[in-house]
């Protein structure tokens, strides 16, 4: 049950947020009803959603999308220098995506972290991307 599994973070999120000790739910002054609809309702940088959820709880949409703008710039000023580079001079290192909680770095919300067994994704050869747009 989440309050036997997540008590100490729920009465720190209760008392912060409400002011409501958790103990009286267990003294009969707090119905099991409120109790529930004050957890569902916590703000998302409680105690119980970092738990619940760790580094992850931090992250909005918000924030998602801003790395990805600071990906996407990224890249683009990756292109654009590797393009008007001396053809002499040696090639331009990738950029490295903003790293985001939960999965690899570039991964997008709900995107899981590749397994370690997995075959490293590779990207398509032109012969590939040839035969793919006939």
């Amino acid at each position: 049950m989440l309050v036997d599994e997540h008590a100490e973070a729920l009465e720190s999120d209760l008392l912060r947020h409400y002011g409501v000790d958790l103990l009286d739910w267990h003294r009969g002054r707090l119905s099991s009803r409120r109790l529930a609809v004050l957890l569902r309702h916590l703000p998302r940088d409680s105690a119980l959603a970092r738990e619940l959820h760790g580094e992850a709880a931090d992250w909005s949409v918000t924030d998602h999308l801003l790395a990805t703008v600071v990906d996407q710039l990224a890249e683009s000023n990756w292109m654009f220098a590797t393009v008007n580079r001396d053809e002499d001079s040696d090639p331009l290192d990738h950029p490295e995506p903003v790293p985001r909680p939960g999965g690899p770095p570039g991964a997008g919300p709900g995107e899981a972290a590749q397994p370690d067994d997995a075959p490293p994704r590779r990207l398509p050869t032109h012969a590939e991307l040839a035969a793919f747009f006939e």
